[in-house]
């Protein structure tokens, strides 16, 4: 689906590929992984962590070009321009850190780079995660198979990559989490962007195609009523 016209080019896409090729053309991107990459992100921004990024893990099946090096350097500059620490969410879910970082050693040399300390690992859980870990003013980082991945393959061409959910979060239910979603494109997009990509974070998912649905919907009309 595309809106173009008066206001900004809206368009709806899927996938890694989808989100590499809308950042490639200039766009402001928005990954929606509710279960559970873009949830776990949605209850950090609540418990007041300072930014959010995806991060794909080393191994990927995804057909386009990942650099989980390039987010964790982006990350822990951030970091430590900032005077804080990165909390590291990764799969799997079920298992123990040891796990979780041996997925993740691409991401990690990206941060050592920048000489940021990881202060935690969680599992990526969702709207729970914020019971985990104290996020206030920390740079958060998911490493995840598919909104990970959608989301690395965006920031390689664009710093304007976002994340939302539908999902409830930490401090969000009912159509709040969507609501959030469409101010924070309203709020970052630009008029130096080529126009807006609502990214699914699967096509297989659908979950996050009615989700992006929704959310398209809802940036649309925030357009069309600032």
């Amino acid at each position: 689906m595309d809106i173009t016209g008066k206001l900004p080019k809206i368009i709806l896409s899927a996938d890694a590929s989808g989100a590499q090729q809308a950042a490639r053309e200039g766009m402001l991107v928005m990954i929606i992984d509710i279960i559970d990459m873009s949830t776990s992100l949605e209850s950090a921004i609540d418990a007041g962590a300072l930014a959010v990024f995806g991060a794909s893990p080393d191994v990927t099946r995804a057909p386009v070009e990942t650099a989980p090096e390039h987010v964790g350097m982006a990350a822990g500059r951030l970091a430590k321009e900032n005077g804080t620490n990165i909390i590291l969410i990764a799969e799997p879910r079920a298992g123990d850190d040891e796990g979780r970082l041996a997925r993740c050693q691409k991401l990690i040399r990206g941060l050592e780079k920048e000489q940021a300390f990881i202060e935690k690992v969680l599992p990526n859980l969702g709207a729970e995660i914020y019971k985990l870990a104290d996020f206030e003013n920390r740079v958060v980082v998911a490493a995840s198979d598919t909104g990970g991945v959608a989301y690395d393959a965006a920031f390689l061409f664009t710093s304007q990559v976002y994340t939302g959910t539908v999902a409830r979060s930490k401090n969000k239910k009912g159509m709040e989490p969507a609501l959030a979603a469409a101010e924070r494109i309203w709020q970052h997009y630009q008029k130096t962007d080529s126009g807006i990509a609502i990214v699914a974070a699967s096509s297989n998912s659908q979950e996050d195609v009615l989700a992006a649905k929704l959310i398209f919907e809802l940036t649309l009309s925030r357009f069309q009523n600032p």
